[in-house]
């Protein structure tokens, strides 16, 4: 309905090329010492230091006499609901209804080394030992920033957008999970993840080229659970990379400095990242990047616009890049996948055991230590969304529109088909936590002896947890196949324990559509919500949308509530359908 409901409302593509663009990054690393970790969930990762700071990072598009959208990109595990509200405060209190909850975007990369504390519903504080103040404020102060800035750097300017493949930057951590999914919905696709990157080139009309945004699937966690120094993760490094890729070839520095590794401290990989080997390659796509029309440009151009710029380069509002979270529910970063710590052996296939315990059963990334890691996810990311940056030849025409709505999926009628034809009526009920979600992932193990794929359950824990809310059985017939071991959803001491009613929102510029989804999203999953949407809006809206047009999903938006998988993955009752 809310597709029919932005198509219906929508009107005539405008003719005019460009749009006001504003750009805005701002700080939002929080307290480095002593406080819990948010992503892993466990009580002993506390910060102690900073491996990268975190950033938000903010595009405004406008049409010059017309509507506008914000999309704001945070180094941090998850939106938040209550983030987002006392955010949204602070700009009515500044710009009036300019920017509402309808038109204001606020995702994450889901780095998990990053302060937690910042969410309202106990489920989520529990390990930082309820809500943490100064992490609250270091997200809103910074988040709001950013959108000053961004605001106060609206300016005529152009978008181009561009998509491509990166094939080694993430596997598929539940595969027995997605093969559950019907075999002819498979042979769709060639991998069992998205590899697709789509990246959005911002050019203001003076500046040229003032930043990127872009959305591909992996997960935040090539640090590790042990870790407890703040960092962005692999998303945060690649931004890091980008911003300073094209800081230092902006400058007069010598194109051989660009890339030009430093002496490190033992195990902490450099923060650059080692492509001096592809120096004539970069050099090239540089001189691209400086061309205001999205085209390749001569040397003479690139030299000439350098110099007219130097003399106002302290003008010249920041480059600001941002690698943004898409359906990456069941995509890891430890692209070697899942072993055995004590026998090097490959884990179980279905539960991500060795012996039967989970704890044992670790994914491992492409370096040898996290840190390495860490940069090399984060390098490749880097490299393949310069290569976007300086071919993207496709620009966005048309006009900004926005739709939000608030949905109780808690008690959501739903039509699906059944089995031998026909349809029938289904609903929704309150959430719950089955015991494969106390088995944690391979990319971080849970305690005890839970495992993945439990469809199950022990009597033990299912006794000790249904002390604080025993499920009925209407509860337990919803819930099934998933045996529920916290019956999160019907928990409301000292305050709700999970959220129920959640933002669901689309954003539109041009022929680019975002959906802001407030979990996260596995790969099939995604492809058929994508597949949904373009459905609708080519049948529906042909007259705006002929096919040429990109959708891309913005996982962990504006809240959180956990997972988003097809019905067939949840009946394997892995890790991302029990949590």
């Amino acid at each position: 309905m809310l597709m029919l409901l932005l198509v219906e409302n929508s009107e005539g593509v405008i003719s005019a090329s460009n749009y006001l663009v504003g750009l805005g990054s701002y700080d939002i690393t929080g307290p480095a010492a002593d406080i819990n970790m948010m992503g892993f969930a466990k009580m002993y990762q506390t910060t102690s230091g900073i491996h990268s700071r975190l950033r938000a990072r903010t595009f405004i598009v406008a049409e010059p006499q017309g509507k506008r959208v914000v999309f704001v990109n945070i180094d941090a595990c998850m939106a938040s609901q209550i983030v987002t509200i006392k955010v949204l405060e602070r700009l009515k209190a500044r710009y009036g209804n300019l920017y509402t909850k309808d038109n204001v975007a606020i995702t994450a990369t889901h780095t998990h080394a990053g302060p937690g504390g910042y969410l309202q519903y106990f489920v989520y504080i529990v390990t930082s030992f309820g809500f943490v103040r100064q992490s609250f404020d270091a997200l809103v102060d910074g988040i709001e920033q950013s959108i000053i800035q961004a605001h106060d750097n609206l300016r005529p300017g152009s978008i181009y957008v561009n998509k491509a493949e990166l094939l080694d930057a993430g596997v598929n951590r539940s595969p027995s999970a997605y093969l559950n999914n019907p075999a002819e919905e498979r042979s769709r696709y060639k991998y069992d993840v998205d590899k697709d990157m789509t990246l959005l080139k911002f050019v203001d009309d003076k500046w040229g080229p003032v930043g990127s945004f872009n959305w591909f699937a992996t997960h935040g966690t090539s640090m590790s659970r042990t870790n407890r120094l703040i960092s962005g993760d692999n998303k945060g490094a690649a931004a890091r990379f980008m911003e300073d890729w094209f800081d230092q070839d902006s400058s007069v520095r010598k194109p051989s400095d660009a890339f030009k590794a430093k002496e490190n401290p033992p195990r902490v990989s450099n923060i650059i990242p080692f492509v001096h080997e592809n120096h004539c390659e970069f050099q090239e796509l540089n001189a691209s990047s400086q061309s205001s029309s999205s085209k390749p440009a001569t040397r003479f151009m690139s030299l000439a616009r350098r110099v007219r710029s130097a003399v106002r380069q302290v003008d010249r509002p920041a480059f600001v890049s941002a690698f943004c979270q898409n359906n990456g529910g069941d995509v890891s970063p430890n692209l070697l996948g899942p072993f055995c710590i004590d026998t090097g052996s490959p884990c179980d296939f279905n539960h991500s055991t060795c012996g039967g315990k989970n704890a044992l059963c670790f994914g491992r990334g492409p370096g040898p230590d996290e840190f390495e890691s860490t940069r090399i996810i984060g390098d490749r990311q880097f490299k393949k969304a310069v290569e976007l940056f300086n071919t993207a030849s496709e620009q966005l025409k048309g006009k900004v529109d926005y739709r939000h709505t608030y949905v109780d999926f808690s008690k959501l009628e739903v039509t699906i088909s059944k089995q031998g034809g026909g349809n029938k009526v289904v609903k929704t009920c309150p959430a719950a936590m089955g015991f494969s979600f106390a088995a944690g992932t391979t990319d971080g193990p849970g305690s005890f002896d839970f495992k993945q794929g439990d469809v199950k359950g022990n009597a033990f824990w299912r006794w000790l947890f249904s002390l604080l809310k025993k499920p009925n059985q209407e509860q337990v017939n919803c819930q099934h196949p998933k045996p529920i071991l916290l019956n999160t959803g019907e928990v409301k001491q000292p305050y709700d324990w999970s959220p129920a009613i959640l933002p669901v929102q689309i954003l539109r510029i041009g022929q680019l559509v975002i959906l802001s989804v407030p979990g996260e999203v596995t790969t099939m999953a995604g492809r058929r919500l994508r597949d949904a949407v373009q459905t609708v809006l080519t049948t529906e809206a042909s007259k705006e949308f002929d096919g040429n047009f990109h959708v891309v999903i913005a996982g962990l938006t504006n809240a959180y509530s956990q997972y988003v998988t097809t019905f067939e993955e949840y009946q394997i009752q892995r890790y991302e359908v029990s949590d």
